[in-house]
């Protein structure tokens, strides 16, 4: 009967290697499973011509981490280890890892080919820690759970709900999935906010130089042509901001500094965050699409996190540390704290009044049919497409909008500084 050596996962994300007896490779894979491990890699033991014996020995567990070991390098940069990694970088290992994890390489193997192609040294130092950590007997998510500022909890916790399933590899697929998803919403939102960003630029360098430079220049001239007749009052006006914009720059630009530093620190308490996160989701035109973005951040989460199968009241605890609005936290605390006293999410969901319609009927559904990660996850797919319709049409609404605000502003300056004007070609026509 042939023989087959095995690599194989236990339920705490630990290798485990050996050889065992079978008819073929589907049946060998079944044995494994059958013993409670999950195969990584299975493969036929070849025999040579003269003695029939194997050819190859079952690769044990301190040889192949002996050997990643020696491949890393051993630079120890101390004032790196707290740095973070890109999301778009950590997207990128998280969906290749998966992918040598599911052809079934090793993951010190797996961990050892990524080492050598990433070009983050960031993350380079981080993967040799990672298999140092597994090799001296940690698991992958206790490995994770060390570089916090890498891997946050919703990471280190999906990764530690695959190894206890035994399925690693679908839940770094899953994962990745949902970084790439929080990315492309993210970038579509970002991209929002580039437009208006430029035409406020625009428009405040335009004032400043009309400001400083022409309107000074304009009173110069009526001084002289008018000679201390009283000006109209839309002139003194202007006159009156241009003197305070030129002669008290540094006031202005530090009151400016003052309140720019006070809305940070407000920001920081607990209710002042409430307060600016509640505006937020008011806001008029954008009030709609961060509540949107917001409520898609939260279905997809906590979707991703049960379907991996993260208890439900730890993936509301996670969600609600990586909610990113103090209001939407609010919420979730609000039923996480209704869901540990046994009731249903729904009612919670429903009371705290910030979630729209829709996500309450699919949610009451999901917990109806016993598939509430499914019906999260297709919460999170509609609101995407509406965070998306939202961003487009935002962005053709925004360019008129700054348009006739820039000229409101230009016009306002030009008609001021003519109105004296016409007041002299009166006095010189008569």
């Amino acid at each position: 009967m042939p023989k087959f050596n095995y690599v194989a996962m236990d339920t705490k994300g630990k290798e485990i290697t050996g050889i065992l007896e079978s008819d073929n490779t589907t049946t060998a894979v079944s044995r494994i499973r059958e013993m409670g491990y999950f195969p990584t890699n299975v493969t036929e033991v070849a025999k040579d011509k003269k003695g029939g014996r194997p050819t190859s020995a079952p690769v044990g567990v301190a040889k192949h981490a002996k050997s990643a070991k020696k491949g890393f390098g051993q630079i120890d940069l101390a004032f790196l280890q707290g740095s973070k990694v890109k999301s778009k970088v950590l997207t990128a290992f998280t969906r290749q890892l998966a992918t040598l994890i599911d052809a079934g390489l090793p993951l010190l193997r797996g961990l050892d080919v990524l080492r050598k192609q990433e070009k983050n040294p960031v993350l380079k130092r981080t993967l040799v820690r990672l298999a140092e950590s597994v090799e001296a007997g940690s698991t992958f998510s206790e490995a994770l759970a060390h570089h916090p500022k890498v891997f946050n909890r919703l990471y280190v916790n999906m990764v530690r709900a695959g190894e206890a399933g035994g399925v690693l590899d679908v839940t770094l697929t899953r994962l990745a999935e949902f970084q790439e998803k929080a990315q492309k919403i993210k970038g579509k939102v970002v991209s929002a906010m580039i437009y208006p960003a430029v035409i406020i630029t625009v428009s405040l360098g335009i004032l400043m130089f009309l400001m400083t430079v022409i309107v000074p220049k304009f009173r110069d001239i009526f001084g002289q042509l008018l000679e201390g007749k009283d000006l109209p009052t839309l002139t003194l006006f202007v006159m009156g901001a241009s003197n305070l914009v030129k002669d008290q720059f540094l006031l202005v630009a530090g009151a400016v500094f003052a309140c720019v530093v006070a809305f940070k620190l407000i920001g920081k308490t607990v209710k002042g965050r409430y307060a600016i996160d509640m505006l937020k989701l008011h806001a008029p035109v954008f009030g709609s699409m961060i509540l949107k973005n917001s409520v898609s951040r939260f279905a997809r989460t906590l979707g991703t996190l049960v379907a991996s199968g993260v208890p439900i009241l730890q993936a509301l605890n996670i969600v609600r540390e990586t909610a990113g609005n103090a209001v939407i936290a609010h919420a979730v605390g609000m039923i996480h704290d209704a869901v540990k006293e046994g009731e249903r999410i729904v009612q919670p969901l429903e009371a705290c009044k910030v979630f729209p319609p829709m996500v309450i009927s699919m949610v009451d559904v999901g917990e109806e049919t016993g598939a509430l990660p499914d019906m999260l996850i297709k919460v999170a797919d509609v609101f995407d497409d509406e965070v998306d319709n939202a961003v487009g049409a935002i962005t053709s609404l925004l360019e008129p909008i700054m348009i006739v605000f820039l000229a409101v502003i230009v016009g306002t300056i030009v008609i001021s500084m003519f109105l004296p004007l016409i007041s002299v070609i009166g006095q010189l026509g008569q």
